[in-house]
Parts: C-alpha cells; structure tokens; sequence
C-alpha cells in the first residue's frame, strides 16, 4: 500500500460487475413475476406459489451484492513500486506484487485481451493477466500506463 494514494491507478473489475447485474436484474424480473401471478392462485390453483420467488430475490439480492463488490474493490493497482494483482477469490490474502526492477518487457495482445509481463529477456518467464475483467475503455489506459512504465 502507497503511502500516498494519488500516486496510483487503480482498476476495478467493473467490467465482470456487468454481468453480475444483468444476471441479478434476471432473477429479479423471475421473482417480480412470480409474486404478481401468486395473485391470481385463488381463480387458477396451478398457478404457482408466491413463496417461489423467495428464492429467485435472494440470488438477486446476492448477485447485486457481488456486483457492488467488484466495482469497489481492485483488481490491477499500479503504484511506484510495481504492479499490485488481487485475484477474484480471497485477494486480500492472495495479493501479488510484482515490482518494476522484475519486469523487463510488456506487451498487450492484438484484440487488447491480455496483459503479458515478461521477467526476463528470453522471454521464458513470466505472467499474464486478463484484462477482461477491466472496462473497454480503461483497458487503453491501463496498457499506456503499463508499457510506459516498464520502458523506462
């Protein structure tokens, strides 16, 4: 952690938070339905229940929750140290921290989909890292940001 927190960019996953609201916005839509046609159960008994959306506004519930989650929490933190990475699952424990003076090449694939980091000349070491996770529109930011840093 930077001492001085204007001195970093941070990156979301924001753009996997997407799916989760749209997901949650399904099963929100499920649960509506079901508890307006538990309504009608008095004139058609096969009709179902209003308790089966119960189930469907929980899974809402926890998949906005999740949402929340990845947009407020990083994903890639670039500090004048290095390169911070927090995985999906437990990153508060799994962190990784990669510093500058390791990296000596960065490239980013043609479609803009992968982030390679190479720790040697040869080439034969290394990491990549997923830039799906991140907006469109930062990914460009992040790879300016990135490859400016390791060429100098």
């Amino acid at each position: 952690m930077v001492a001085e927190p204007q001195k970093e960019l941070r990156f979301t996953r924001s753009g996997q938070a997407a799916g989760f609201c749209v997901a949650g916005a399904v099963m929100t839509g499920i649960g509506v339905t079901l508890l307006a046609t538990g309504f009608y159960r008095a004139i058609n008994p096969a009709v179902p229940h209003s308790a089966w959306a119960i189930p469907f506004l929980a899974v809402a519930v926890g998949l906005f929750m999740v949402a929340r989650h990845l947009t407020r929490h990083a994903y890639l933190i670039l500090t004048p140290m290095g390169l911070e990475i927090f995985p999906f699952f437990r990153p508060a424990k799994r962190m990784q921290m990669v510093f500058w003076q390791e990296i000596s090449d960065a490239e980013i694939d043609e479609r803009g989909k992968w982030l390679t980091l190479h720790f040697n000349d040869e080439r034969t070491a290394g990491m990549h890292l997923s830039l799906s996770p991140v907006r469109k529109k930062l990914r460009e930011l992040l790879a300016k940001a990135v490859l400016g840093r390791v060429k100098l």
